[in-house]
């Protein structure tokens, strides 16, 4: 059995609740004019907001201490990924301890949701989200970032380390 409720004269009349919004939209209107100093804005060009470490910003391929990439071209990171922004090709390594390696580490960054997947996946600490917020760029710019920019650009200088230890991940035999 359903209960039908029927509607109140307060409800079926969009009137007050328009007032009501307006209202509460002009008071705020009135503080901000007469107190400025409480807005809570940011001026941006000049003033940059500090975000906290959890923030997920850009992505950041890392590299080893010889300034080779980590990236062991798994494709976790790819497999992970709801929006399936991420392309890698692989190829073989010349050295006989590293299997294979990526030759083409793509991010369509337009189709990223950044979620962070792509670094919950990743077994050896080879992509991470980092700090950089702003994708600035031209209508139909550069907005699929490469291995050169993902690891080498120049805000990273030279790159940025992994915490992993090579040595330390062969003796336990990852």
């Amino acid at each position: 059995m359903s209960i039908v409720k029927r509607q109140q004269i307060e409800t079926k009349w969009y009137l007050p609740a328009i007032l009501a919004g307006m209202g509460l939209t002009f008071k705020k209107l009135l503080k901000n004019l007469i107190a400025p100093r409480g807005m809570q804005t940011l001026n941006y060009p000049e003033e940059k907001y500090n975000y906290g470490p959890r923030f997920k910003g850009n992505h950041v391929l890392t590299v080893k201490k010889d300034g080779s990439l980590r990236c062991t071209a798994c494709m976790l990171c790819a497999t992970n990924c709801p929006a399936q922004c991420i392309r890698i090709i692989a190829a073989e390594h010349e050295d006989p301890l590293v299997e294979k390696y990526p030759i083409n580490y793509e991010i369509d960054i337009l189709r990223c949701i950044f979620c962070g997947f792509c670094e919950e996946a990743c077994p050896v600490d080879a992509i991470r989200m980092g700090p950089e917020w702003q994708t600035p760029a031209l209508n139909g710019g550069r907005f699929n970032y490469d291995i050169s920019y993902l690891a080498y650009r120049a805000n990273l200088k030279g790159g940025i380390q992994s915490k992993v230890d090579d040595q330390e991940r062969h003796r336990a035999g990852i």
